[in-house]
């Protein structure tokens, strides 16, 4: 394993603890700089710039090469975490975490698109994203693990200040180490079309965030939100048209692959957003477990989803890379058609095989998507199709979420209309919620399923 790919692991290891090593450090950051209303910024806030980010970087990336556009995007990582770490109150730690959003967005699609680049064979990049996915899976273990440790030991501060050796670390390497071999060209930059996309996709997630949050999705202020995004992407679509060098070049549309392995990708990451928001809610709510015991019910599926990554790496190259994802579908079926029947007396056991078998599904998945996707589009555009699959995962799990929570709000509310009784608001009024969420689930399972199948099968290549 060379120094790059060390980099590289280490690079996706930082974004992808800090998606959940936060959690554990929230009582303690509210505690130590109040705000307690604003909360749910400290996650949206980080989730709306990665998203923008991604797309962002991965058009960057394809312009001004790889090795530039990553040591970038690593680097605002640090200075976002330091900052983090040093903030004073609630606001500067939301404005530091939008920073550090822009740093983790980038870090994804680059990433992926440079292992694609540092192994000749396919079986060779298939075992390099299972590596990239075997990380994200890990990451949902230790990450609670290790903030539990920092704030017990140390102070919630030290979260944040952690990433900083850690990035610096890792830039090290690949500047030292990759050589990346690009034709130096001139290009026009699409700053109108950029301001546009970033303009419009933030209001579409503010408008989407905001609503999740509070319940309430015509406020005055969506309203402008809702406005503004359309003439943003009006705007967009015909700045595209115009311009020689487009930030998303329009015709990646009409690349049906490219749009079945997007949209296959946003139900997977519902179905793991669903996972990840409403099982430990019932585990609280429903089960009387301690947030401790929640955390770990999710094990089975990081675990699962890591031996399943491990998997593919192995076996790659023995059949066509279709039958690994259909596999993958039929596994997140089984797990989230589980999920759905739950009631107020289902055993953590039982939730454990559902969350299993979905993590096996996304092992199965979530390796090949990337490599089935690189190979869809032009080489030019393999950083662009990446960040545009980032993007599709993140806005995924803010669109999802919010769909989830008008799920088991409008079902929970009316068990309790139902039932006209001052004990509904007990674990079986929230089993009746969350059980209608992971109906929802299956729906993108299924759906998952079928568009697994319509993707071409490939020879088998080693």
């Amino acid at each position: 394993m060379n120094y790059v790919f060390m980099a590289i692991l280490l690079a996706t290891a930082l974004a992808a603890i800090e998606g959940t090593i936060v959690a554990t450090a929230i009582p303690s950051i509210t505690a130590d700089l109040d705000g307690v209303e604003l909360i749910s910024w400290i996650y949206s806030a980080y989730l709306l710039t990665s998203a923008i980010a991604a797309i962002l970087f991965g058009k960057l990336a394809d312009l001004f090469g790889r090795k530039k556009m990553i040591i970038i995007g690593i680097t605002l990582f640090a200075v976002g975490s330091l900052l983090c770490g040093l903030s004073q109150n609630m606001t500067m730690l939301i404005i530091f975490r939008a920073i550090q959003g822009i740093g983790a967005g980038s870090i994804l699609p680059i990433t992926l698109t440079m292992v694609s680049e540092l192994f000749d064979t396919e079986k060779g990049r298939a075992q390099g994203q299972s590596y990239i996915s075997m990380v994200w899976g890990v990451a949902g273990v230790i990450g609670p693990l290790i903030g539990g440790f920092l704030i017990d030991v140390l102070t919630w501060h030290y979260i944040f200040l952690l990433n900083v050796p850690f990035a610096i670390g890792s830039v090290y390497f690949i500047a030292r180490y990759y050589d990346e071999q690009r034709t130096v060209t001139k290009h026009k930059i699409d700053y109108a079309g950029a301001a546009l996309f970033a303009t419009g996709t933030f209001a579409l997630m503010y408008a989407i965030i905001t609503g999740s949050n509070t319940g309430s999705w015509w406020t005055q202020q969506q309203v402008l939100c809702y406005v503004a995004v359309l003439v943003c992407f009006v705007a967009f679509i015909a700045v595209e048209l115009r311009v020689s060098e487009p930030l998303i070049p329009l015709q990646l549309f009409k690349n049906r692959r490219l749009m079945t392995i997007n949209t296959l990708s946003f139900c997977t990451m519902a179905i793991v957003i669903g996972m990840s928001a409403y099982v430990p809610l019932y585990a609280q709510t429903v089960l009387g477990k301690n947030a401790t015991v929640a955390g770990l019910m999710l094990t089975p599926l990081s675990l699962m989803w890591t031996l399943g990554a491990m998997g593919i790496g192995l076996f790659i190259g023995k059949m066509a890379n279709k039958y690994f994802i259909v596999s993958g579908t039929v596994f997140l079926m089984l797990g989230t058609v589980m999920m759905a029947q739950l009631t107020n007396e289902t055993s953590v056991l039982f939730i454990v095989c559902a969350t299993a078998f979905t993590g096996l599904g996304m092992g199965c998945i979530a390796p090949l998507l990337i490599i089935t996707l690189q190979k869809t589009v032009a080489k030019e555009h393999v950083g662009l199709a990446t960040g545009l699959n980032s993007f599709t995962n993140t806005f995924s799990q803010s669109l999802g979420a919010a769909i989830y929570g008008v799920i088991f709000n409008v079902i929970a509310v009316a068990s309790v209309s139902a039932s006209q009784s001052a004990s509904a608001t007990s674990p079986a009024m929230f089993a009746t919620g969350i059980q209608a969420v992971y109906i929802g689930t299956v729906v993108f399972a299924v759906i998952a399923f079928i568009l697994a199948l319509t993707i071409k099968k490939d020879p088998v290549n080693t």
